[in-house]
């Protein structure tokens, strides 16, 4: 049976610094699985920044000097975060929502495009790529959302993140997600004037749907 009280749901009104982010969820999914506190959802931005993940390769870190570096415990390469994106962290306790990583990582690829297409955003899911794609500017397909989680003792930690009006720049620093070849794109880029409040509310509105897809 999933939990009897729904998920807490937190915006954050400014940047939280990655260690600082980083440390909240740690005490925030050891309460949980104490049974000290709720479930949550916290959405946020980070000053600009790069993290690398538990499968990220040195050669695609292309300017170590450029923004800061955090080694990080989710999963998945290289990642940029910023003013203008759009993070999600969840943590959400999955052995009382069916205990099924793959399906849980489906689901939150599915909130996310349903969340797009409330704004008029067609976006999909790729069978061998991790992420939320869409059609660039140019018509080539691109990369508008990450994805990268860990579970600790089927307590989910970290999330997503989806390029609102980043700086596109900053991915210049590295090799997104390990795919050189496909570019990064973001609701701005595309011509789009939905804004962070905009971006939050759809997500709002589609998150009972994934919440029940997990079971």
């Amino acid at each position: 049976m999933p939990p009897a009280h729904p998920p807490e749901w937190r915006v954050a009104p400014v940047p939280v610094g990655y260690p600082e982010a980083v440390d909240e969820m740690e005490r925030r999914v050891s309460a949980i699985r104490a049974g000290e506190a709720r479930e949550l959802v916290w959405l946020l931005e980070h000053p600009a920044l790069l993290t690398a993940g538990t499968s990220a390769r040195p050669d695609e870190l292309l300017h170590p000097d450029r923004l800061p570096v955090f080694a990080t415990g989710r999963g998945g390469r290289h990642t940029y975060h910023g003013p203008g994106q759009r993070v999600g962290y969840l943590m959400l306790d999955l052995q009382e929502r069916g205990r099924d990583v793959r399906r849980f990582v489906s689901s939150l690829e599915a909130w996310l495009i349903a969340s797009l297409a409330a704004l008029g955003v067609a976006a999909w899911q790729e069978p061998d790529r991790i992420g939320i794609w869409t059609a660039g500017p140019d018509g080539r397909e691109a990369k508008i959302g990450a994805i990268g989680v860990r579970i600790r003792r089927w307590v989910t930690l970290h999330g997503f993140s989806l390029n609102v009006a980043p700086d596109l720049s900053h991915f210049e620093a590295i090799v997104p997600c390990g795919l050189a070849e496909y570019p990064v794109t973001s609701l701005r880029a595309l011509g789009h004037p939905a804004g962070l409040a905009e971006v939050d509310a759809a997500l709002a509105a589609a998150f009972p749907a994934f919440l029940e897809s997990l079971g």
